[in-house]
This record gives structure tokens, C-alpha cells and sequence, in this order.
């Protein structure tokens, strides 16, 4: 960032890049961490083609002890915090880009709405010729009503995280329940979310048989078809909704600046890890309880009433064990040792977009049909073992890499599209690859 402020505004002409010496080296490693648990949780359920699966057949595939192991430590640690943690550090990093541009005396506007919009189609074409599981479209969408709270007061920002992430959750799946009943009479309304729940299940069936297929077109054709049904769902804007939240979590800490002053808040983040790993041991165990009870028959969904505050408690659990990987992060990267073992992860983080697409990539040739056809057939241990081995590899790749070049070629891509004019990629003869600072 700038140390002085110009006297007059400037233009959106004077904006550039973040320069080597400019990032906040913790976080670029938290991006790489968060990368690393997003692509564990995608190989895990989606790649996999675990939660297309009949129930008979992803119950069997965990029903070995070690399996059945792996699912629980996945669903307690793993799923949802990392896509948490990961939101989270897209919304500081806008926190960080508004901080950029008010120094310069510029509107953040302009800048920041050509990176989403060219943001949206990498994610667009992502999501309609890669993978449907894209979360980038989504990013770009959602980062939109970031604009809405930049100068927002504190207490507004954190309102509107819990309406969206703790209340809106609730009040939807209550509205969705009884608005039909009170419309329609209960045996209609009845009938209505079997016929929906079937056509989920069938929808599903066509993808996996797409999938599993061995042509490329066939399942890119099983794809759109799927996400035609999948898009309009109510369910995905109060998902959408949720990441806002995350998003607003990650402007707030990026004006305390939460992660670019760790030494003014240790406190807080000793005390971040205490009601971190409370939250999460509630939140999480409670979610185990429940599927046990499920898969037991004692427990009906439709008849708990209590059930209705189960996506409250189950997120206060993701932000939780989230919140417990930031502090532990944050502090143990204040100590040398830690720091030098951990900043291994930086070029993965300051590569993340490219090591997002290319995980998409190197997974559908493996559990495609026309690839390797391991989709259905890897029991959980597996994937996530496979997931890990390719993740190491993106390690020494992103080094390999940026010894040679300023950015990944999707950042590269992102960076000279946004700025209209193709940014310098390889490093000069006489300049150094950029060292980890602090």
C-alpha cells in the first residue's frame, strides 16, 4: 500500500497489480491451507461421485471401520470450513483492495467490477465446460454486493452476517415447509416434496450414468443438464447468501487488520481458538448425532421440529474449527520455525486460481469415464489419500513456477484482462523470485 494519501483523487488509470513486496505473505499461506481442504472436500463428495450415489452404495463404501473413520473425521474437520476459510479470505482481500484504492484517492468501483466480471466468465466457463461444482461463478456473482457494504458501519456489516448466515438458513426451510401446507392443504404439499425429493433423485442417477460415461460430450452434456435443474433452486441462493456472509466476516477483519497485525491481537486470538473449538465441537458433533439417529431410523426430519435450527447450529460449527485454523495460523506463524515450514504453502496461495482449475482438471481424468472411470468406485480413505498426493504435487509445481514467472497463467490472465493490456509474466534475467516476508 502507499504510505501517503494523494491530495487530489486520482484516476482508475493509476491502478495496478499488487507488487511482490506489497502482499500479506499469512495469507497468500492461508489461501494455499484452504485450498488444499477445498479440493479434499470436492474429491471427497464430488469427484468422486460419492454424493450421486444410491444410498445402498455410498452406506456400503462407508461401512468399513476405516471408512467409516475417514467420513467422520472428513465431516467433522473438513467439510464446509475450508470453503468457510476461503470466502472468508476473498472478502478480506477485498477489504485490502478498498484500502489500496482509498489510498490512492480512487474509487474501488471500477476496478474491482471488471476483476469479477472477467472473474465470472473464467468461472462461467468453468462451470459450463468443466465441472458443475465451479464456485468461482458463484464468488463473482455474490462479490458484487460487496460494492453495497464498503461503507457500511461495523455494526451494520455484522448484522447483516448474522441475518444471512444464522437467520435466513432457518426462516427459508420453515417458509418453504409451511407456506405449501397453508396453500395447498398438508397431503398436497405432502406430495409435492416427495415428487421433488424423487426428481432430485433421479436427476442425480442421470448425472452419475453422464459421468461415468466414456465420452467427453456425453458428460458435458449431463452436466448443463443438471445444472439447469440445479441453478433455480431456492437452496442455492440462500447458499449464495451464506458466502456473502463469509465474504462480510472477511471485509470486517480486513479493516481491524486482523491478519496484517497479528501481534495487536493475540489476545483475541487465544480466545478465537477457545469459543472456536467450542462452537465447532457443538456444532459438528451435533451434526454426527443427527446422521447417526438418521441412518438409525429414530430420528425423522420432517417430524423434529427442532430440526428447523439445524443449519444455524451446523454453521455457528463451520465458522468455529474455521475460526480455530485462522488464530492457529496466525500465531504459529509469528514463531521462525513455523514460519518457515509453513510459508511452503505461499506459492499455492498466490497461485490459487490456477491450482483451483487444474485440480478440476487433473480429478476429471481420473474419476471421469473417458479418463480413468474411478467415480463410484473409490471408498472415502482413497480419495481423500489421492486428493492429498495431487495437492503435494501442486506444491513444488507452484515453486517451480513463480521461480520464473510473476503469476500463475490464470492469474496472469485475470490481471491482464482487468487491466486491459497484457501484464509483464516472466521474471527479468537479473530479478529475483520474491522472498516470503513477513
Amino acid at each position: 500500500m502507499s504510505d501517503s494519501i494523494p491530495s487530489a483523487p486520482s484516476t482508475d488509470a493509476n491502478a495496478r497489480p499488487v507488487d511482490s513486496s506489497e502482499r500479506v505473505i499469512l495469507l497468500d499461506v492461508l489461501r494455499g491451507f484452504a485450498l488444499c481442504g477445498v479440493f479434499v472436500s470436492n474429491s471427497f463428495a464430488w469427484f468422486s461421485g460419492f454424493v450421486l450415489l444410491p444410498r445402498e452404495q455410498s452406506q456400503a463404501l462407508t461401512s468399513p471401520p476405516l471408512e467409516a473413520v475417514v467420513t467422520a473425521l472428513y465431516h467433522f474437520f473438513v467439510n464446509q470450513k475450508f470453503v468457510t476459510l476461503f470466502a472468508f479470505l476473498f472478502g478480506l482481500g477485498f477489504a485490502i483492495q478498498l484500502q489500496r484504492a482509498e489510498a490512492r484517492g480512487a474509487s474501488v468501483v471500477p476496478l474491482y467490477s471488471r476483476r469479477l466480471g472477467v472473474l465470472l466468465g473464467i468461472g462461467v466457463t468453468h462451470l459450463v465446460g468443466l465441472w458443475l461444482g465451479d464456485v468461482l461463478s458463484s464468488y463473482a456473482v455474490v462479490g458484487f454486493a460487496l460494492l453495497l457494504f464498503r461503507q457500511r458501519s461495523d455494526r451494520t456489516v455484522l448484522t447483516w452476517v448474522a441475518v444471512l448466515m444464522l437467520v435466513v438458513p432457518v426462516v427459508v426451510p420453515v417458509l418453504q415447509h409451511d407456506v405449501p401446507i397453508l396453500l395447498q392443504g398438508a397431503e398436497a404439499a405432502t406430495q409435492a416434496a416427495k415428487a421433488r425429493e424423487a426428481l432430485d433423485v433421479r436427476m442425480k442417477a442421470q448425472l452419475l450414468e453422464g459421468l461415468s460415461s466414456g465420452s467427453f460430450w456425453t458428460t458435458q452434456e449431463a452436466n448443463a443438464r443438471f445444472l439447469t435443474h440445479m441453478l433455480p433452486q431456492t437452496k442455492r441462493v440462500v447458499w449464495m447468501g451464506v458466502i456473502l456472509g463469509r465474504f462480510l466476516l472477511g471485509l470486517l477483519a480486513g479493516r481491524l487488520l486482523l491478519l496484517q497485525d497479528v501481534e495487536r491481537y493475540r489476545a483475541w486470538y487465544r480466545k478465537m481458538i477457545l469459543w472456536g473449538l467450542v462452537f465447532g465441537v457443538l456444532g459438528n458433533g451435533t451434526w454426527l448425532v443427527v446422521q447417526r439417529l438418521r441412518v438409525a431410523g429414530t430420528l425423522d426430519p420432517e417430524k423434529d421440529v427442532w430440526m428447523y435450527a439445524l443449519p444455524a447450529i451446523l454453521e455457528l460449527g463451520f465458522l468455529g474449527l474455521a475460526s480455530v485454523y485462522v488464530a492457529a495460523f496466525a500465531l504459529l506463524f509469528q514463531r521462525e520455525r513455523w514460519k518457515r515450514v509453513m510459508q511452503v504453502l505461499a506459492p499455492v496461495g498466490r497461485m490459487a486460481l490456477t491450482n483451483y482449475l487444474l485440480q478440476s482438471v487433473v480429478s476429471l481424468c481420473l474419476y471421469d469415464g473417458w479418463g480413468l472411470g474411478l467415480m463410484g468406485r473409490m471408498p472415502p480413505s482413497r480419495s481423500v489419500a489421492l486428493a492429498l498426493a495431487v495437492f503435494a504435487l501442486q506444491i513444488p509445481l507452484s515453486h517451480a513456477w513463480l521461480a520464473y514467472f510473476r503469476f500463475g497463467p490464470a492469474e496472469w490472465l485475470w490481471r491482464s484482462l482487468t487491466y486491459g493490456r497484457a501484464q509483464p509474466l516472466r521474471r527479468a534475467a537479473n530479478e529475483a523470485p520474491a522472498q516470503v516476508a513477513s
